[in-house]
């Protein structure tokens, strides 16, 4: 692994706790480059910064004690993948869902990129099935017994 992809895993780390977990848009910059795309479903959003402070608003005012922890991290070149685990309470209204104060944890994958030491595009996957049951949004239905 080179400096720079240790750099980049760095990056993303410190991204997730000095912003993400705190909710402190105030330091995107250190971050996020003014270019910043999301990627969802393979199309690309044009975000920049102030995409980026809105979507982490967003999720705080759902879930604004979340936290998410970087559980694995990998970096190749110019990306970095993290395996992550958030966990927050359901505060907000989340895909119109009223707030429950359930809390909830999932799983997920994100993939970034850093480019000139800020973080240019964003994707992943998440388990979003596993929130939504913890809220009741959802429920599992079995064979009656």
């Amino acid at each position: 692994m080179t400096v720079c992809e240790e750099e980049n895993k760095r990056l993303v780390r410190r991204y997730i706790e000095e912003v993400v977990n705190t909710g402190d848009v105030t330091r995107l910059a250190d971050f996020i480059a003014p270019d910043y795309v999301e990627v969802y479903r393979n199309i690309r959003y044009a975000m920049g910064l102030e995409g980026a402070r809105r979507h982490i608003t967003g999720v705080r005012e759902t879930y604004p004690d979340l936290r998410v922890r970087i559980d694995q991290q990998i970096a190749e070149g110019d990306w970095v993948a993290s395996a992550i685990t958030a966990r927050g309470t359901h505060r907000g209204m989340w895909l119109g869902i009223k707030p429950t104060g359930r809390v909830v944890e999932f799983t997920g994958v994100n993939l970034d990129k850093v480019v000139g030491g800020r973080i240019v595009e964003h994707g992943g996957a998440a388990n979003l099935l596993e929130p939504l049951l913890e809220i009741g949004a959802v429920r599992v239905i079995g064979p009656e017994e």
